[in-house]
């Protein structure tokens, strides 16, 4: 298939190495340059623009960082929309608002265009491999021209319906499980370890009993490791809470929860660890407990 990729951070560069890897004709751009260089001695041909990106393709993939990214590269005078041909498709890969979604579907159903949001689930290894869990919602035929697409980057595909905005409410709760597992895990952490308990032995007992869950295993182990040096940032965290609270303002959910979490964020970029791994918000617990 004739491909197009706009985006190439962590997540993105990982999925358009599967597409190209599995023989598909691929168009790449990003906002800064270099970061294309390792595609385009892959085989991909580097844009200029995200519309000259989208402008040959059956398929453009978009994977960008928030709203104001995604906006700028669909919206603009050099956007997708602008350069998509008519009958053509655009896959979100995103995780953003509901309300920019459903913007940005009315936008390329003006222009005759197709849209498909699919935000994923996994960090950039699971990209690597073609694991990632990925949330489709848009009109059933154009769902199913996404899906050799989705055959080379995901493990699962879950449909979640024809509003394409629907994913990015799923994709909002599931990030929102996470949070609160890390939480959980900071706050028990704390408590054995002040009480005298071993926490690795803990981690042990949860991770080998009821818990064992990937998203028990993997951030707990780093919480236990205190490894917070790399891996997915605070900035997105803090962003992805933002916008579950917004969705729960809208639609009148109360989420007590989803509040504490998002002050924890607010907390860790207020003491300037914005660009760790989100799992850092558990130093928080550990120190309001009188815990080195």
């Amino acid at each position: 298939m004739r491909l197009g990729f706009v985006g190439l951070g962590p997540m993105g560069a990982a999925m358009a190495h599967r597409l190209i890897g599995a023989g598909h004709a691929l168009t790449v751009w990003n906002r800064t340059q270099d970061k294309t260089r390792p595609l385009a001695e892959a085989g991909a041909r580097v844009a200029d623009t995200p519309a000259e990106a989208a402008s040959a393709a059956e398929i453009v993939v978009s994977s960008v960082a928030n709203d104001a990214a995604l906006e700028a590269v669909t919206m603009g005078p050099d956007g997708v929309v602008a350069g998509l041909a008519e009958g053509a498709l655009h896959v979100s890969a995103s995780t953003v608002s509901m309300a920019l979604v459903k913007k940005i579907a009315s936008a390329h159903a003006a222009r005759g265009q197709d849209f498909v949001s699919a935000p994923v689930l996994g960090r950039p290894p699971a990209a690597e491999a073609g694991k990632l869990f990925i949330m489709a919602a848009g009109d059933a035929s154009a769902l199913v021209r996404a899906a050799p697409v989705f055959d080379v980057i995901g493990q699962r595909i879950f449909v979640l319906g024809a509003q394409p905005a629907l994913a990015n409410l799923a994709k909002l709760a599931c990030n929102f499980l996470i949070f609160s597992t890390i939480e959980q895990f900071s706050e028990v952490f704390a408590l054995v370890e002040k009480g005298g308990l071993d926490r690795a032995k803990i981690f042990e007992l949860l991770t080998e009993s009821f818990f064992t869950a990937p998203v028990h295993k993997n951030y707990g182990r780093q919480i236990l490791d205190r490894s917070y040096e790399a891996g997915v940032k605070v900035t997105l965290g803090a962003k992805d809470t933002k916008l579950f609270l917004e969705a729960g303002e809208a639609l009148c959910v109360p989420l007590p929860m989803a509040s504490l979490i998002r002050d924890r964020f607010l907390a860790a970029l207020a003491r300037g660890e914005a660009d760790m791994d989100f799992t850092v918000i558990a130093r928080q617990a550990a120190e309001q407990a009188g815990l080195a």
